[in-house]
């Protein structure tokens, strides 16, 4: 198959599983959350992958090869398995929340959540932009050197603090307060995956310490 035919199949492969995920849980097919949550979610996935069709194959070639199988070390395999469980929990949760009445989210927050999605999504774009090593796998590849502009003028990581986002807008999007503990249980591996990065970064990657010395926050500008 093509690249392009393998990008599509692997997005099609995502809406599917997306949706059985909400609408099984949920019970029914008249979860209206789920229904605009998977428009945003699915039409931004599409934009970038349309994008990274057109300008930078490569990254979209790497962007395909990730997931726990994916990772060479197995602390990577180990972070990724738990994450990807957590993604899927994400999901699962808020469904359980709609069809079991377990907490109520006002329509506003409910917007608030598809914007942080689609802001999110946005600044992933950004990212993909300006680094086209940005891989789906932790490690260093030939030819590859240290980005310093855009958004990596302002964090060292914008990659998670863009997903980062869109994961804490999934939960109100979706409708549900109780969306939050799966979120929270994601974010310690999410953090050693950034940290493990680093450091394979600072021993590996030509320029990255003194990048670092430079940009001082990881995640969020003026926290951490």
């Amino acid at each position: 198959m093509t690249l392009n035919a393998r990008a599509w199949l692997a997005l099609a492969i995502l809406a599917l599983a997306v949706a059985a995920l909400l609408f099984s849980c949920a019970g029914t097919l008249r979860y209206w959350h789920a229904w605009v949550f998977l428009a945003v979610f699915i039409g931004a996935s599409t934009a970038i992958t349309l994008d990274l069709m057109r300008r930078d194959p490569a990254l979209l070639e790497r962007r395909m090869r990730g997931g726990p199988t994916a990772e060479k070390e197995a602390s990577q395999r180990v972070i990724m398995l738990f994450t990807s469980a957590g993604f899927s929990a994400l999901l699962v949760v808020p469904a359980l929340d709609f069809r079991y009445h377990w907490s109520q989210v006002p329509l506003l927050a409910v917007v608030i959540g598809n914007v942080l999605v689609a802001v999110g999504f946005y600044f992933i774009a950004l990212v993909y932009r300006e680094n086209t090593f940005t891989s789906a796998t932790v490690q260093v590849v030939a030819d590859q050197k240290v980005v310093t502009t855009g958004p990596y003028a302002i964090v060292r990581h914008p990659m998670y603090a863009s997903a980062l986002l869109y994961l804490i807008g999934i939960p109100m999007a979706l409708g549900s307060w109780w969306g939050f503990i799966p979120l929270a249980a994601m974010l310690p591996f999410l953090i050693w995956r950034l940290l493990d990065e680093e450091r394979l970064l600072t021993r590996e990657l030509a320029g990255y310490r003194e990048y670092r010395s430079r940009v001082r926050y990881r995640l969020v500008p003026f926290v951490w």
